[in-house]
């Protein structure tokens, strides 16, 4: 159901210019097409999967929003949405997201660079906007963007708000953020107790028990075998399910994003931020992406360069990067600290790699220019770790070594040190409870059609954004 949605928004959203050529296109009324109808008719939740799809589909593009007939109870929850961001003081249409960078309290969901599950993408988006991220980063691509747009968009609707950055992610080379996972659900054991599908994380294999499309074909019935496999647009690549596998049947796909169609991605006037991951060790990688994306930077309000720790070169890396975009950078810039790349958890432990990072950068005099941000096992703990080791919306920290001061460098030696934080596992995890939640009550839905369920999903975000925009926890209580 979620691959059809998916490539149903897809379609609606593309011009007949911008969709594949070899899309296929079915005519039922022709009589060559009828054994591929029967084919099609015969595969398990074809018809079932089909309608819903359209009706997503429908309910995204057909209907204007303010033709969706509300009940007064409805209205009333909606009210109360409204009066909760009010009541914590959401940042005002007026304020920009780069005054958020200079206090060091700056939020970034991240929707994840290979997530392209526009239904929860969507949602998640109106959900962190009501909550008053500062940014959207999510996957480059067109359909991806989009969704994220219709999402702030509908939250703007409902409250008096500022439109959050949205920005889009490529890789320069392989990299963990950039791939999926993948497997023939057929070669699995019929008996395998499925460890991949509970141990995924964005629900991302789905399986069940059926028969193979020769048997099918020859209507003929054994004792079956697995169907399903990964949901294509679901999986950001985490890696959970590998080592898990009991047979070893998953594998990594890597992929790069193309770089041509990323510059005339954020050209378009609802793209504002462009984030490149990197692993720091290649720069020559950097620079010929960088090179490709030519006269398209400087559409941008703020590029950021996503690296993992890698010691003592991480510093030489940065200012060799840094000299690389230099010429043609016309923004703000900002340096994405991943200090444990694609874990989202929630334990105390799983951000102390970030914060050593942040502390780690922070202290060289001679690093490049830019906003310092953390992200990469960031969670509800994060902020009161930076507290901590004295770095949470400060100018400056002391270095234990000779008291030394450091303080922050350019663009502006009043800002904060760290500028602040992008969430990305933990944020998905924690709303994601509450979409999952409303999926399998209602099938595919617009979250702001349940304001019940968009009133709890708010709170949960609420809780970990306050911790940075420092919300008086209380407010967000029901």
């Amino acid at each position: 159901m979620q691959r059809e949605a998916h490539n149903l928004w897809q379609s609606s959203k593309q011009s007949p210019i911008d969709r594949p050529p070899n899309s296929l296109k079915i005519n039922p009324l022709s009589d060559k097409n009828i054994p591929l109808l029967a084919t099609l008719a015969s595969r398990e939740f074809f018809t079932e999967n089909l309608r819903m799809a359209l009706s997503f589909s429908c309910s995204f593009t057909s209907f204007p929003r303010d033709q969706v007939r509300a009940s007064p109870k409805s209205n009333k929850c909606l009210d109360n949405v409204r009066n909760l961001v009010k009541t914590v003081a959401i940042p005002s249409v007026t304020s920009s997201p780069l005054e958020s960078l200079r206090k060091g309290n700056w939020v970034k969901l991240i929707c994840g660079a290979s997530f392209e599950d526009v239904v929860d993408i969507r949602n998640l988006s109106l959900v962190y906007t009501l909550a008053g991220v500062d940014c959207i980063d999510c996957a480059a691509d067109g359909a991806v963007v989009s969704a994220v747009n219709d999402g702030i968009e509908a939250a703007k609707e409902i409250a008096a708000l500022r439109r959050p950055w949205v920005m889009v992610s490529v890789n320069d080379d392989e990299d963990l953020h950039f791939r999926k996972a993948e497997f023939d659900a057929e070669d699995c054991p019929l008996d395998c107790s499925r460890p991949c599908e509970v141990v995924c994380p964005a629900s991302a294999i789905a399986l069940k028990e059926g028969n193979s499309l020769a048997e099918v074909s020859l209507g003929t019935s054994t004792s079956g075998v697995l169907k399903g496999g990964v949901i294509t647009e679901r999986c950001y690549g985490c890696g959970r399910c590998f080592p898990v596998c009991p047979y070893d049947k998953i594998r990594a796909v890597a992929y790069k994003r193309d770089t041509t169609a990323t510059a005339e991605l954020i050209t378009r006037n609802d793209v504002d931020a462009l984030e490149i991951h990197t692993s720091g060790r290649q720069t020559s990688l950097f620079k010929e992406l960088w090179d490709g994306l030519g006269d398209s930077i400087s559409y941008l309000r703020l590029v950021a360069v996503s690296l993992p720790n890698t010691g003592d070169s991480t510093i030489s890396s940065m200012n060799t990067m840094y000299s690389i975009m230099q010429p043609k950078l016309r923004c703000f810039n900002l340096w994405q600290l991943d200090g444990r790349p694609m874990s989202g958890d929630i334990g105390r432990g799983a951000t102390r790699e970030s914060i050593a990072f942040a502390v780690q950068v922070a202290a060289v005099k001679d690093k490049p220019p830019g906003f310092l941000q953390l992200a990469g096992g960031t969670n509800i703990h994060t902020v009161d770790g930076l507290k901590k080791m004295g770095l949470f919306q400060t100018t400056s920290i002391t270095n234990n070594s000779n008291d030394e001061r450091m303080t922050a460098t350019s663009p502006s030696s009043l800002h904060a040190l760290v500028g602040g934080i992008a969430y990305g596992g933990y944020a998905r995890k924690i709303v994601g409870r509450v979409l999952r939640s409303l999926q399998s009550q209602n099938g595919v839905a617009r979250i702001e059609d349940y304001p019940d369920q968009l009133l709890e999903a708010l709170r949960e975000a609420l809780a970990l954004v306050g911790t940075s925009k420092c919300h008086d926890p209380l407010l967000t209580m029901s």
